[in-house]
């Protein structure tokens, strides 16, 4: 599962991002060009299609407050140390939950970018079917009932 922790260029879309960089953005139609690296396609899914046809025509570069405001990113930080602690955080928090679940809801996020709505939406309840079939399904239903944490082991 690819995980975004950026201390220079970003990709867009990335889980934190720090503070005393350059800001970030698709300049390319100030010099006459079309904003590579998927940026057309990309850039109007995760924030919409004005929003990006203003940063996307006018070449505008937004800092990091400004990213999170958008969406592009969900945290900034200040320095290195914090970027690579944060980025740690949330890999843990991610492996501590049911990794079939993890696994299939990556897969339905990224495939059901390429959907239509009402495919996305049944793409995700053929997920939950199959992942309500799993063990570990019914250790965190259990869990979550007893108040207790759920001991997930990827059945």
């Amino acid at each position: 599962m690819p995980l975004a922790a950026v201390s220079s260029w970003p990709s867009l879309a990335c889980s934190a991002w720090r503070l005393d960089r350059p800001p970030l953005g698709h300049p390319e139609v100030r010099i006459g060009a079309v904003a590579g690296f998927g940026g057309t396609t990309r850039l109007p899914r995760l924030i919409g299609k004005g929003r990006a046809a203003e940063l996307l025509l006018t070449g505008k570069l937004v800092t990091a407050e400004e990213a999170v405001q958008l969406g592009l990113i969900t945290k900034v930080v200040e320095k290195t140390e914090a970027l690579i602690s944060e980025t740690e955080n949330l890999i843990h928090e991610i492996l501590s939950q049911a990794p079939i679940a993890v696994r299939m809801t990556w897969e339905a996020i990224h495939r059901g970018m390429n959907l239509t709505l009402e495919e996305s939406a049944l793409l995700g309840a053929d997920y939950f079917g199959l992942v309500a079939s799993t063990e570990d399904f019914l250790v965190g239903t259990n869990a979550f009932l007893e108040k207790t944490p759920p001991f997930f082991r990827g059945r």
